[in-house]
């Protein structure tokens, strides 16, 4: 059967009307090979009963899914890019697919809103110079970006499928010709901080507010009939609520050790998911000044420079919300960004380190001491290994491990003697094999490029699926809470 029961189609986004997106048609490809499909993620939805032919037939030569968007529609928005902003933007090779419930809770009315959409689909009225296509090496590293983030507890989109397209891409960064490929992307939202921005632009508060009650409605249902909300204040509650959320996801960035690379205000969602990964990179070890793209040279969006880059987002999105509200309500808002990543800060920093919270005072004191810790290793000492060796806060494991005579310097004596107070969070982790390595599994740039090298020579993907089975392997040992 083609989908399951469990498939609920439930096209929202075509609501809005024609100001806020365009019927377009995917490209017909030479080639449509089967690279990835998630069918762990396919089966939140409902989709993972097709077959290959069918699922070919849906996320390589789009044909509409029962009952969803037909024709695709790529979304009009605008952007700050790095800072400057730029009225041209738009969904320039992509576009949204389908929208469908989360599966379960079908006696409850249903679960969250997701989407499917597109990268590399082809060109649309929005891709200006571009081909409208992505490299199949651009759709290999988003494929692992997303399984190492969701893997690390991150809020993320999920990489739905990859089918390579059989075209011969020239690009100017890296060398040509190269391999093409489709991605599709499942996520809680596809409508971007630039999506506002566009109205704003034309002035066009009428616009601003049907979004707002659009995202509301879809997204954050809890705002509906708030308290302390009336009508008129319906975009502060939103602007507050997206504060939050990409607070959590900023903590959770950074104490992924990962640099998103291209914080700009069309990169960044109003469902306060981390999408569409260009030049990303993990950190190899602790350095706040770590950029990831090579267009980067002033360090914008450097690692430690993110939760800033993210906050200065949040303000362009209040510059637009502003045309339909006072002033004063968003100024709060905003102000709620800095303790709320403070807290979700905190909250990750102990996950990653799996122990029970004391209480604000000792859980920031503890935070302060790994960051310290971390830079106190230098490059001696890797971001992810040192999460993997002091898991549940186990001195002794970690002192046994190959990096223990690191952890015997005297830089690491406030942290051990902080990390002493603190309780195992379910220490049973501890037993899976994964915790028996030397070594945790890791995504840096030398590895990617590695994986890649024997898919570009020799067609060899068997790097590719162990480094994805491992992914898996670590992220059912880690055990965190999924974050979306």
């Amino acid at each position: 059967m083609p989908v399951s029961p469990a498939y609920r189609p439930d096209p929202r986004f075509p609501e809005l009307g024609p100001e806020f997106a365009d019927p377009v048609h995917a490209e017909a490809f030479p080639q449509t090979i089967l690279r990835f499909r998630n069918d762990r993620a396919a089966a939140t939805v409902g989709l993972e009963t097709l077959t290959d032919a069918e699922w070919i037939a849906h996320f390589g030569r789009f044909e509409p899914l029962p009952g969803n968007i037909d024709p695709p529609l790529a979304q009009r928005y605008h952007g700050h890019q790095f800072r400057v902003y730029n009225p041209e933007l738009g969904d320039g090779r992509g576009f949204t697919f389908a929208q469908m419930r989360e599966a379960g809770s079908v006696e409850k009315g249903g679960g969250r809103l997701l989407d499917l959409g597109t990268k590399g689909s082809g060109r649309t009225p929005w891709s200006r110079a571009g081909d409208g296509r992505l490299t199949l090496k651009g759709g290999v590293r988003e494929v692992l970006a997303t399984a190492m983030l969701e893997a690390l507890g991150v809020p993320t989109s999920r990489s739905f499928s990859l089918i390579e397209t059989g075209e011969a891409l020239e690009r100017g960064d890296e060398p040509s010709p190269t391999r093409s490929a489709v991605l599709v992307r499942l996520s809680h939202g596809h409508i971007r901080f630039g999506s506002f921005q566009r109205h704003a632009f034309f002035e066009r508060a009428d616009r601003i507010t049907a979004l707002t009650d659009h995202v509301i409605a879809n997204y954050y249902p809890q705002l509906e009939g708030a308290p302390n909300y009336g009508q008129g204040d319906r975009p502060v509650a939103l602007l507050q609520a997206v504060a939050v959320r990409s607070a959590r996801l900023t903590a959770r960035w950074m104490a992924a050790g990962f640099v998103h690379g291209v914080l700009n205000t069309d990169n960044m969602n109003m469902s306060g998911e981390s999408f569409d990964y260009g030049p990303y990179r993990f950190l190899p070890h602790n350095d706040p000044n770590f950029t990831a793209a090579y267009f980067d040279s002033a360090g914008l969006y450097s690692f430690g420079r993110q939760p800033e880059a993210v906050f200065w987002n949040l303000q362009q999105l209040a510059g637009a919300l502003s045309l339909t509200t006072q002033a004063d309500g968003l100024v709060a808002a905003l102000n709620g960004f800095g303790l709320a990543y403070r807290e979700a800060l905190t909250a990750a920093m102990l996950d990653r380190l799996g122990v029970v919270s004391r209480g604000p005072d000792e859980d920031a004191a503890l935070t302060q001491a790994i960051f310290a810790a971390i830079a106190e290793g230098g490059a001696r000492l890797r971001w992810e290994p040192f999460f993997f060796d002091w898991f549940c806060g186990d001195e002794a494991r970690a002192l046994a491990s190959v990096r223990g005579d690191i952890y015997q310097d005297d830089g690491f004596r406030e942290f051990r003697r902080l990390l002493a107070g603190f309780t195992p969070d379910r220490p049973q982790r501890l037993g899976d094999p994964y915790f028996a390595r030397a070594e945790p599994e890791e995504l840096l740039y030398d590895q990617i490029e590695a994986l890649w090298a024997q898919i570009a020579e020799a067609d060899d993907w068997s790097g590719f699926t162990a480094k994805l089975a491992g992914i898996e392997a670590a992220r059912l040992a880690w055990g965190f809470a999924a974050q979306r």
